[in-house]
């Protein structure tokens, strides 16, 4: 299968491992990505609190770009970025002054046929496959799930993939990749965004609360598919125990780094040491050797 890839600004920077362990999966499930030409960013998370049509332009660029490539479908990792995407795609599919606006300041003859997907959808088609390539399936480690904000709702905008109240392709995802899923509260709830700088504060208050439900519920780890949701997770735990809101460590894990584990791909291609809560517990319950795991030093955080 060959689809368009939208890396967006985050899986070429602070979220690398998110890029190396999509990269790395990738192979094994008979999927080819094709890097949309000179992308540009997609206006997350800023661009729509500015302009409503600069938050619709700047992804409908891209989409445009992939549509003269003959890209029919494009997978943007990135929570943010597939929001931003999609819900452009949205709202020039119904609104067709909106639509002539966005031509007349791309200066493209833009036909908005492009399909947007998350990593959520894409992996969610390839579970048989994962369940198939797992010859490390993963049994030994429970994890929670993080749904987050972005993926899987408003249901206008995602199409439906999964239910937006109640999903569970993230949960079929990791248990085709042997892990346990527990069963807990706060998947849905916000981690506090793009807050992160403006009001850490607030992401702290937040963010602590959803280490602390997936811990009270026995999970090892909890897996994400958004690098703003794994910073806040992760990054800002070393915060919340400074601020008395979280005790301990909690590893925080993108979606593909788990597929990747069960594949028996190395730890160090996955990027997991480039978390800065170590993942070595993980990798002692995966049967790692701890390759590459450990937690992120300054050299390899970029």
């Amino acid at each position: 299968m060959k689809i368009g890839y939208f890396p967006g600004c985050s899986l070429h920077g602070l979220s690398r491992e998110y890029e190396e362990s999509l990269k790395a999966i990738v192979a094994g499930l008979d999927t080819e990505l094709v890097e949309v030409d000179d992308w540009s960013c997609c206006g997350a998370s800023s661009a729509h609190g500015a302009s409503h049509l600069l938050a619709v332009t700047l992804p409908a660029r891209n989409l445009a770009i992939a549509e003269e490539q003959g890209l029919p479908e494009v997978l943007a990792p990135c929570a943010a970025c597939y929001a931003r995407l999609a819900s452009a795609r949205h709202e020039i599919e119904g609104d067709a002054k909106l639509a002539d606006h966005v031509n007349r300041i791309l200066v493209r003859d833009f036909k908005n046929t492009v399909k947007v997907r998350s990593i959520l959808e894409v992996l969610k088609g390839q579970v048989a496959t994962i369940k198939a390539k797992a010859t490390n399936p993963l049994k030994d480690l429970k994890v929670a799930c993080y749904y987050g904000c972005l993926l899987v709702r408003p249901v206008e905008v995602t199409g439906g993939y999964d239910d937006p109240e109640d999903p569970s392709s993230m949960e079929d995802i990791c248990k085709a990749a042997g892990a346990v899923p527990v069963k807990w509260n706060r998947r849905l709830d916000c981690c506090g965004g793009g807050m992160s700088m403006s009001r850490t504060g607030s992401v702290v208050r937040l963010s602590a609360a959803i280490l602390k439900d997936a811990k009270a519920a026995g999970a090892d780890a909890v897996v994400v598919a958004c690098p703003m949701c794994h910073s806040n997770l992760d990054f800002r735990q070393k915060a919340m125990q400074q601020r008395g809101a979280w005790e301990g460590d909690m590893p925080v894990l993108f979606l593909t780094q788990v597929v990747g584990l069960s594949m028996g791909i190395d730890p160090k291609t996955l990027g997991m040491g480039r978390h800065f809560v170590s993942t070595d517990s993980v990798m002692a319950r995966t049967a790692g050797t701890g390759t590459g795991s450990g937690t992120a030093v300054a050299g390899e955080v970029g």
